[in-house]
């Protein structure tokens, strides 16, 4: 399996609500740093945790609208279309960064004066 396949199967399974699941692609000591980039989780187990609030953190009615993944050495870029209810369409990026078939690294890049105006 090809890293992109990795990334693609944990979409799908976000979107399909299977926390536990994801969490199996991602390294013990792995680092996850949000929109704004000054919000980090460390560690899989704190990672696993905040996706049980995953509906409070994402805007009322969002919705991806598509998904495209570029991979390179060791990381793949997830380009995401996406709308909510206040913000009729808008992009994101999400850098994967592997060690092996592990994710040791998820950072999200928004538009966070868009973000906060989606809620």
């Amino acid at each position: 399996m090809n890293l992109t396949d990795i990334v693609q199967r944990g979409w799908e399974v976000v979107l399909a609500g299977d926390f536990d699941t994801l969490v199996t692609d991602y390294a013990e000591e792995m680092t996850f740093i949000m929109p704004g980039q000054t919000d980090v989780l460390e560690g899989r187990q704190a990672f696993r945790d905040a996706l049980d609030g995953l509906g409070q953190i994402l805007p009322p009615g969002f919705e991806v609208t598509e998904l495209r993944q570029l991979e390179g050495e060791s990381e793949v870029v997830s380009i995401i279309e996406w709308k909510s209810e206040k913000v009729a369409a808008s992009q994101l990026t999400v850098l994967f960064k592997f060690n092996g078939d592990k994710i040791y690294e998820e950072r999200w890049f928004i538009d966070t004066e868009q973000w906060k105006i989606a809620f």
